[in-house]
């Protein structure tokens, strides 16, 4: 028997029960019918941020970044590769520290981009510097 996982809907923020044989086959949320995955990182803000940490069952890789970070901008093309190979194991999203400066100082993020990756809603790992898409998946897979 298995159990079921709760994933949080990257459109709506609704929370989805689902079986974990399901993850595979493109499902759609329950509220709003658009696809939970969709091969892309996420933006959050410090209003969506807890609730896609806290409530998705599934890893969440967080990318704090910021336009003028020329870094995190070189960076973003791997980030969005990572996305689309990662998902649905790993959830990808994207927080602009520029924007949302009560995230980076919660998160006492000091450079950018910063990667930190969390598990039942707990940070498990942590990376400064930018990488590359297998470097950024290899890492990934070391901590899970």
């Amino acid at each position: 028997m298995s159990t079921s996982s709760h994933l949080v809907c990257p459109h709506c923020h609704a929370i989805n029960r689902m079986p974990p044989e399901r993850l595979d086959q493109h499902p759609n949320c329950g509220q709003c019918h658009q696809p939970i995955f969709t091969g892309h990182p996420i933006s959050l803000t410090t209003s969506t941020f807890s609730k896609h940490i806290e409530r998705n069952d599934i890893p969440v890789l967080v990318d704090f970044w910021a336009p003028w970070c020329g870094p995190c901008r070189m960076m973003a093309p791997a980030f969005e590769e990572a996305a689309r190979l990662l998902e649905p194991q790993v959830r990808l999203v994207k927080v602009d520290t520029e924007a949302e400066q009560r995230l980076g100082a919660q998160y006492a993020i000091r450079s950018i981009p910063t990667l930190a990756l969390f598990k039942d809603g707990r940070e498990i790992a942590r990376q400064a510097g930018a990488m590359g898409t297998q470097d950024m998946m290899r890492w990934v897979k070391a901590h899970l």
